[in-house]
């Protein structure tokens, strides 16, 4: 069973000056390590609702790495993942449904106090899909906890990803493999409930410039979040990734 967003995943030029941008706009940045490739580093902002957004950096070139495509488009959203219960049987569960995960595939991190985490994912076969992150370790650790939930712009949790897509009728169908659920969809937007979040398609039709400009940059995926109980309504230009307040009290 997936029964959650997990986190959100925004490619930074510099750890360093990223943490300081974030932290200048409200948010409390906690430490997060260096992954066990070598290869990329983060740190982290946690909310309440147990999502958090992971800002990644590049410590060198990795032409292997997944996501090393995007570092040519430039910083912001390039993922997100979603909180299975076991990964192996989400992954054989969407395998039923005629959804194959590559995957489970181990992971892991080391923390700035030395801590090792270890984490499970699974990769799904099309861009538009999110992929599975689920923990080995204890999620308490690997997620900051509530001394770092006191943002000063408000910020409590993720209320919707905006997902651009080609088809959302066929990204839909999709999703339901992957989730074992019927969404509602439409030529222009599916919308996908998720525990405490939603999951938004959207194509070219619905004329957002975001999702265009997703599709053209780096093609099939996310381009805007929206978090609960953020006092400004667009931080976009200041952070350089689509990040808006989401209409709810």
């Amino acid at each position: 069973m997936i029964h959650a967003l997990d986190h959100v995943v925004i490619l930074v030029e510099q750890l360093s000056s990223a943490v300081a941008a974030y932290t200048a706009a409200g948010f409390v940045v906690a430490p997060g390590g260096e992954h066990a490739d070598g290869a990329t580093h983060n740190a982290l902002i946690s909310f309440p609702d147990g999502t958090y957004l992971e800002l990644l950096a590049f410590r060198r070139p990795a032409p292997e790495h997944r996501w090393w495509r995007h570092v040519a488009a430039g910083p912001g959203l390039i993922d997100f993942a979603l909180l299975p219960v076991n990964t192996t049987i989400a992954v054989a569960a969407a395998a039923d449904r005629g959804l194959m995960m590559d995957g489970p595939v181990a992971g892991g991190r080391i923390r700035p106090d030395g801590l090792s985490l270890a984490w499970e994912t699974a990769w799904p076969p099309s861009p538009d899909l999110p992929f599975l992150c689920g923990d080995v370790t204890d999620r308490s650790l690997r997620v900051p906890d509530a001394d770092f939930w006191g943002h000063t712009n408000g910020a409590r949790g993720i209320a919707e990803v905006v997902v651009a897509v080609v088809d959302p009728v066929a990204s839909a169908g999709r999703y339901a493999m992957l989730l074992g659920i019927t969404p509602q969809a439409a030529p222009a937007e599916a919308r996908i409930p998720l525990g405490e979040s939603e999951i938004v398609l959207r194509g070219p039709d619905s004329g957002d410039q975001q999702v265009l400009d997703r599709l053209a940059r780096r093609g099939e995926g996310i381009c805007a979040v929206k978090l609960k109980g953020l006092h400004f309504p667009d931080l976009t230009t200041t952070l350089g990734a689509a990040i808006m307040a989401a209409h709810v009290a």
